[in-house]
């Protein structure tokens, strides 16, 4: 990749060789009460380099799928201008302890492509996470899509939605969270390998790659019980095996406890994975540095 620019880490997080927390949510996102300050507060707190603030955007999420939940029935979208607005000064009030970079986490359906396009060149954007956060119009948060059936069946329909929605929407840096719809199964990994979803898993990930496109590793599942990352240690070191180079680390941090969590395990998996450098993103380009 003729783009690739590499950097040396500097400093210490604890042990940690990931000083950037590349996935971060604030009072922004319909789902975080945090404050942008007290999430950039916690980053400085904690030895970071460098966060970006990747908050959500999700086009057409489906009310119905709130109807049992109605304190949580609004949409998972914010005023993009408004965004700008706040985030952007921040930028040079904390340049001396902390790089701030604006992203946005897209929540990709296979007809918003063409929409989340036009955002992005709308706005001067650093980063953006592709995720998929609906399987069939249905969150695996809420449960539906596990009803009726084993949770192998809807983990295999969430990587078939996940090849079809990355087809459709090719603006994206990352794809986050690939095995998100396991942190809410009903049996969670007792159900899921790497080995048992091969073939869907491996269409995803070279797809990404032929896109030029990065994976996450999202270290939010460790905080949701799974004892793995998402996606799974197995699915990083298989796109590593498949030629993936572009690897970003984020926390999915909704309060300031969580920034940067578990970023010394991440960068250990990464390594035995077989990588020597992880990404950050800024201007949508990918600065490669060191672990």
């Amino acid at each position: 990749m003729s783009s690739k620019v590499y950097e040396k880490t500097g400093g210490q997080f604890g042990q940690s060789r990931i000083l950037c927390d590349a996935h971060m949510h604030t009072d922004f996102s319909t789902d975080c009460a945090s404050p942008v300050r007290s999430m950039l507060d916690a980053a400085v707190e904690k030895g970071l380099h460098a966060v970006c603030i990747t908050d959500h955007m999700d086009l057409d999420f489906p009310p119905q799928e709130r109807e049992e939940h109605p304190a949580d029935a609004q949409p998972f979208q914010f005023d993009v201008k408004e965004y700008f607005r706040v985030l952007a000064p921040l930028k040079e009030e904390y340049r001396d302890r902390l790089e701030v970079r604006i992203g946005i986490e897209l929540g990709l359906q296979p007809h918003l492509g063409a929409w989340y396009k036009e955002l992005l060149a709308g706005y001067p954007f650093d980063f953006a996470i592709g995720s998929i956060h609906l399987v069939r119009g249905m969150d695996p948060y809420y449960g539906k899509l596990f009803e009726g059936r084993p949770d192998a069946d809807a983990y295999r329909e969430a990587f078939e939605e996940t090849l079809c929605c990355i087809e459709q929407n090719e603006d994206f840096d990352t794809l986050g969270h690939l095995d998100y719809v396991v942190r809410y199964g009903k049996h969670q990994e007792k159900e899921y390998s790497y080995r048992a979803f091969a073939d869907e898993i491996d269409e995803v990930l070279k797809k990404l790659i032929s896109m030029g496109k990065g994976l996450e590793v999202n270290t939010g599942g460790l905080k949701y019980g799974l004892g793995f990352t998402n996606p799974h240690p197995d699915v990083i070191k298989r796109y590593r095996e498949l030629g993936g180079e572009i690897i970003t680390v984020g926390a999915d941090a909704h309060r300031p406890e969580y920034v940067g969590y578990e970023f010394k395990k991440a960068a250990d998996i990464l390594e035995a994975c077989g990588f020597r450098y992880y990404a950050e993103f800024k201007e949508r380009r990918p600065v490669f540095r060191r672990l």
